[in-house]
């Protein structure tokens, strides 16, 4: 009662904002699904984190719609007519976007932009009005920077013109993801990528050919932070595993590797299909959206999520590592121990079938967790924590082993000097370097955005500002931001000159 009194009596909270935190408020008073006690203590411990998905899982946490789908045949449930120009192509989108769910209540993926839009674009004057006002709609409407689209591979003219519009609307939503191939992506575009990134934080880059072969297919998506899916399909649910306090509770590194981790992560993957289990058999969601009714998603693309948060810091709790030359990220025996850490748990992880997954092998995947805002003293999955980064290069080449672990999500971040921005073609070397040694995603953008990239979403820092100040705004992430900026040191990146 006191804490929906409180959202009730919140002024840094928007309508919106107050709707979505007492459904949530709702959802926690049921009690569906059947945990034992050993994963009761687990979640008890937050070694087990449950992201906040609540106690009833009534729909998907993350939602991939096949968007062709609409543009080929419209939308019955909708009522909405195959487009025929630009205007009919973003305004069905724009309604249809307001019809798929997810944890946040937004669509996480808005589809590959530039390809959906670009067989409209005849007149570039025009098609450019309604591109920006189909992105300045979603900022507006859609306000919660885990909403994210796609573009690329290949350089079209619908490409240039969203990232035009995003240089000059500077907004915190959508987020944004570039597939980048070296040898199916022009030169010019690939550059105007990384110019527009240095200005707004976006768009993250995705190494394409290490995707492409992953997943099997072309046909994936980039969602939310740095989701990857099969378009069509989706995450049932994200569940993390906090390794630091796990690592809290072991007596040596054998303990951890041989006891404490085998049997953490054996309970998560039962607690995962616990709650898939509710969601496929109970909940209405899979057997009467009309998203699957008609073709938008299916549930045999779906998949579990197994996050995980706090490597660092559990390597350096294991080794009794206090000196920097020691610690992850620095030590080749810290670095060996987190690799070895990841090898086991993707043993693990790809041994598990759950009867629920009929898409990569009947697999859960595992996923590099960007963490909280009320993380402190964790890092996101296997990055280095922030304040200790080494330089540039090392910190690429120390990075990349990890990432052929994760195609359901990993990246890295960097802030550039200002000054980069007279030279994208820099930046793109160096993306091109990474993806040659193995990264599969990361970010960029420059000390002077007020757009930056706090974990994996998008805030500005004059929301942030605002925030503090006691005022309400509009995007939900900007108090996960702030929460972040403060506990995580977020916005204190290693400045690369």
């Amino acid at each position: 009662m006191e804490q929906v009194l409180n959202i009730i009596k919140n002024e840094t909270l928007t309508y919106n904002q107050q709707v979505l935190q007492l459904a949530g408020q709702a959802e926690s008073t049921l009690n569906v699904l059947n945990i034992d006690e050993e994963t009761k203590k687990l979640l008890d411990a937050e070694i087990i984190c449950t992201m906040f998905e609540g106690n009833a899982p009534y729909r998907p946490r993350y939602v991939i719609p096949n968007y062709e789908v609409l543009m080929e045949k419209g939308c019955k449930f909708l009522d909405l007519d195959v487009p025929t120009d630009i205007w009919e192509a973003t305004n069905n989108l724009l309604i249809l976007y307001k019809h798929v769910p997810s944890i946040t209540s937004y669509p996480v993926y808005l589809g590959n932009i530039d390809t959906l839009l670009e067989p409209f674009v005849k007149d570039e004057e025009e098609a450019y009005k309604a591109i920006k006002l189909y992105l300045k709609h979603i900022d507006r409407s859609l306000t919660d920077s885990f909403v994210h689209a796609n573009i690329g591979p290949v350089d079209t003219k619908a490409g240039r013109l969203i990232l035009k519009a995003m240089k000059e609307l500077e907004c915190a939503m959508p987020n944004l993801t570039v597939k980048y191939d070296k040898d199916i992506t022009s030169k010019e575009f690939i550059e105007l990528c990384a110019s527009t990134a240095l200005v707004t934080a976006k768009p993250s880059f995705a190494n394409h050919k290490m995707d492409v072969e992953d997943f099997g297919t072309e046909n994936y998506a980039l969602a939310s932070c740095y989701n990857g899916f099969i378009i069509g399909g989706g995450g049932y649910t994200l569940v993390r595993l906090v390794l630091s306090r796990l690592a809290e509770s072991s007596g040596s590194v054998e303990d951890f590797l041989d006891n404490k981790l085998p049997f953490a992560a054996k309970k998560m993957l039962e607690y995962i299909d616990e709650r898939i289990k509710f969601l496929v058999e109970e909940a209405a969601f899979f057997k009467s959206n009309f998203l699957v009714k008609e073709g938008f998603i299916n549930r045999d693309l779906f998949t579990g999520m197994f996050g995980l948060v706090g490597l660092a810091e559990a390597v350096n709790h294991l080794l009794n590592a206090t000196e920097q030359k020691d610690r992850f990220g620095h030590s080749k025996e810290a670095n060996d121990l987190g690799l070895k850490i990841i090898e086991k748990l993707n043993s693990i992880v790809s041994s598990y079938k759950s009867i629920y997954v009929n898409c990569f092998g009947g697999n859960h995947v595992l996923h590099a967790q960007v963490g909280i805002d009320s993380d402190t003293g964790i890092s996101p999955g296997c990055r280095i924590p922030v304040g200790e980064e080494p330089k540039l290069f090392e910190h690429i080449l120390q990075s990349a082993p990890y990432h052929k672990y994760f195609f359901n999500g990993i990246g890295d971040i960097f802030v550039f000097e200002d000054t980069y921005k007279n030279n994208p073609e820099a930046i793109v070397n160096v993306i091109d370097g990474a993806f040659n040694s193995g990264i599969r995603y990361t970010s960029v953008y420059s000390d002077s955005c007020d757009v930056v990239r706090v974990t994996g979403y998008l805030v500005k820092k004059s929301e942030v500002a605002e925030l503090e100040s006691g005022k309400a705004v509009k995007n939900n992430a900007t108090v996960f931001g702030m929460n972040a900026k403060n506990g995580a040191k977020a916005f204190d990146r290693r400045l690369r000159d």
